[in-house]
């Protein structure tokens, strides 16, 4: 009886993970990415699904993706669109507004489409392809069952040849080196893929973790071994904060010359060449890959409660980018300084920069952080100087406050760092969700022991900051200069100096912002 139940139960299991497995080839959505026209900047694309019991199924495209907070209309790309059975015979569709298409399955075991996506900007959050390489911003690319995200993806790739590398965050199928697997569209959404004749410099670990550098159209004029090594420091900088390491390998993609960068959960994709690293553009360099690398903490991880899940077919808007980019704006800093990058008098003629560049805006009267946040979708990522003002200016001032008081209130046993950590822990980890903007007050305070009504209020108001008490706080002296520009308008010039002789709470203060 006992060999019975155990044979019985054994058959139970067996039928169980083999029609979960037939029920996870049937979810799974195949997308097969051609580029015979690449010299026309098209890509071909096929996609194939298993249909619903409906007499249609819905198909959508996304209009924006994460990370860049604008409207990019990536469906107005899309041409010669086409659907059909599994066997091949035409299937009836319509145009769905904007962003979506119809298709009438009639019931269909399976459809496929076919589609051809128009990539001619080369910028980190459009597709390009031209005859030397291509970059596929999957949002751009790749369309989805409307309601169902949560499907998993494979992706096959077939570069021409001469074309023999790839470059993405996203797991290759086993045994196989161009087709690549997603658990769902949110993770494929968040992997861009580079293709061509691609250069990889010397991979670090750190933590277990690898972690690549693959680029296209890179200069050989630089010091491979040196650069990975500057970032090693700064990885470990970061992952030293948080404590751990969320991903199993991780991959900086350069896309060659081009703009910006954009973060994702363990890949980021930025314009680089690497010309300049033996000059002054080293530390700009650098402290650009260390924001797009704490991004896969801040932004990724730690969130704002409205980015996530994502609605693609519409902006996503929060109050809270202040914190998603203006504290990674300042960890920028952090990072490059605990690295031995950059001096503690860098740290503070950039922290001077930073401020005189909100100073000098009269936009800082007219527009809340809150609202800059909110507002990006219309007034973009900077702003409109005068009129407005960018989240990635008035934001790292605001974690420069925080970062002081809550070391000042605590005597420096506690800082910022804190802050990340507990937002991490809490709502990442144990909530598995974004934070709200009362969540994310309460704990700084909580990290603080005391309220910080005043700092908050820079967010939601346009009071003038009262620089000179918070970093006196931190031994440091602000002084503010009025000049004249080439046009004989006055501009304000910022200075941060160390203060001789700081009290005891000071010093402590100082010392754990910049070790002196």
């Amino acid at each position: 009886m006992r060999n019975m139940v155990k044979w019985f139960c054994l058959t139970i299991w067996g039928l169980i993970t083999c029609c979960s497995s037939v029920l996870a080839q049937v979810d799974t959505v195949y997308f097969a990415v051609t580029m015979p026209h690449r010299e026309q900047h098209k890509i071909n694309v096929s996609m194939r699904f298993s249909a619903t019991s409906r007499d249609y199924v819905d198909i959508r495209m996304p209009v924006w993706s994460p990370g860049y907070y604008q409207t990019l209309n990536y469906p107005e790309k899309v041409s010669d669109f086409a659907a059909q059975t599994a066997e091949g015979a035409a299937l009836h569709w319509e145009r769905l507004g904007q962003d979506g298409w119809r298709i009438f399955s009639d019931d269909m075991a399976e459809v496929t489409l076919r589609y051809t996506v128009l990539a001619d900007r080369p910028f980190v959050a459009t597709s390009y392809v031209d005859a030397n390489r291509a970059f596929i911003k999957p949002a751009g690319v790749f369309m989805y069952i409307d309601g169902q995200l949560q499907r998993p993806a494979r992706v096959s790739v077939t570069p021409p040849l001469p074309w023999p590398d790839i470059a993405t965050g996203l797991d290759t199928v086993s045994g196989e080196s161009a087709i690549f697997e997603a658990a769902d569209f949110d993770i494929l959404y968040d992997s861009p893929i580079l293709i061509g004749e691609l250069r990889a410099l010397p991979p670090f670990e750190v933590g277990g973790a690898e972690h690549r550098f693959i680029g296209y159209g890179m200069s050989t004029d630089f010091d491979d071994a040196a650069l990975m090594g500057d970032i090693r420091k700064i990885v470990r900088e970061a992952t030293t904060i948080i404590g751990e390491i969320p991903y199993a390998h991780y991959t900086f993609i350069g896309i060659g010359p081009g703009q910006g960068g954009i973060e994702q959960l363990n890949s980021t994709a930025i314009s680089f060449t690497g010309e300049g690293l033996d000059g002054p553009g080293r530390l700009q360099t650098l402290s650009f890959i260390a924001h797009e690398y704490f991004h896969h903490y801040n932004v990724k991880r730690i969130r704002p409660i409205e980015l996530g899940p994502f609605d693609y077919s519409r902006p996503n808007r929060t109050n809270l980018l202040w914190v998603a980019e203006g504290l990674t704006v300042y960890y920028e800093n952090v990072l490059l300084h605990r690295a031995g990058l950059m001096t503690g008098q860098q740290v503070l003629d950039d922290w001077a920069a930073v401020i005189a560049n909100l100073e000098n805006n009269p936009g800082r009267f007219k527009q809340t952080l809150a609202a800059s946040s909110w507002n990006t979708w219309e007034d973009g990522p900077f702003g409109k100087p005068g009129e407005t003002i960018s989240y990635y200016v008035k934001g790292p001032v605001i974690a420069m406050l925080l970062d002081i008081e809550i070391r000042h209130a605590t005597a420096n046993k506690r800082s910022l760092d804190d802050v990340m950590r507990k937002l991490y822990i809490d709502y990442y980890k144990d909530a598995r969700r974004g934070f709200t903007e009362a969540e994310v007050q309460t704990v700084c305070e909580a990290i603080a022991g005391k309220p910080l009504d005043e700092i908050f209020d820079y967010i939601y108001t346009v009071k003038e900051i009262d620089y000179a008490s918070y970093f006196a706080k931190a031994g440091l002296d602000v002084e503010f200069d009025t000049t004249q520009r080439k046009d004989g308008q006055p501009q304000l010039k910022v200075s941060i100096k160390p203060v001789a002789n700081p009290d005891g709470p000071a010093r402590r203060v100082r010392q754990g912002l910049l070790g002196q």
